[in-house]
């Protein structure tokens, strides 16, 4: 486990990698609003994940470096990730970059995907604030170009998966991208799997057991693990 310094805009932003020893892809993760990189999520994928050759790096927002313990604005927070993009696409040049994060670190990763990522895996999207479904974040997460995976508790006051589901097929309906509710098997396919959508832009959602942040059994813990190995293909 090695951390590295980043320098923002608004001072510098932290990351921690969990290498793997011959790295085939690599995840770079953003934590919520209220807490760090030491959400068990988060901590799940970066226990488990580098033995199935993903090296996965926790991304810490510049507002939490400094010590403080009320995040950021949304155009901050994309300021503090932006930079440990560029360091990631630097630091593993020619392998897959998948990126997201909890919560607020979901939103931040789907506001700022580009060309260079490969896919977005959001760990509860807070669609909308509790009790304020009219508030919708779908245009966020529905406009990734790009596959994006949702792993979403069954009871998140912050949109259900059948919530999420709805808004963003209502949202991309347009160019009817294909919109999956995955059972909580937790079981994905790989996004270069063949399907009759364009995987690129395959949206896959995962029920959770739990809430915003879902229920923390080793059996969960597993679903966690084998849901985002198989987005990325591992």
């Amino acid at each position: 486990m090695t951390t590295i310094a980043i320098e923002t805009p608004l001072g510098p932003s932290r990351v921690t990698v969990h290498a793997a020893a011959d790295p085939l892809a690599v995840l770079l993760l953003g934590h919520g609003a209220g807490g760090g990189i030491n959400a068990f999520d988060l901590v799940t994928l970066a226990d488990a994940l580098p033995s199935r050759g993903v090296a996965v790096a926790l991304h810490e927002q510049p507002w939490r470096v400094a010590g403080k313990r009320i995040g950021s604005r949304p155009p901050t927070l994309d300021q503090g990730w932006r930079p440990a993009l560029d360091w990631a696409a630097g630091e593993y040049p020619g392998l897959p970059l998948w990126v997201g994060g909890r919560s607020a670190g979901a939103r931040v990763a789907c506001r700022c995907f580009d060309e260079r990522q490969a896919g977005v895996v959001c760990l509860a999207f807070p669609l909308h604030p509790p009790g304020k479904p009219e508030a919708s974040r779908v245009a966020e997460l529905a406009s990734v170009a790009g596959p994006v995976l949702v792993l979403q508790g069954e009871r998140d006051p912050f949109g259900s998966p059948d919530e999420v589901r709805a808004a963003a097929e209502k949202f991309r309906s347009v160019d009817a991208p294909s919109v999956e509710l995955v059972e909580t098997s937790g079981a994905v396919r790989p996004t270069s799997a063949s399907s009759t959508s364009d995987p690129q832009r395959l949206m896959q959602i995962v029920t959770m057991p739990g809430t915003h942040s879902f229920n923390r059994r080793a059996d969960v813990r597993k679903r966690i693990v084998e849901a985002v190995a198989g987005f990325v293909g591992v």
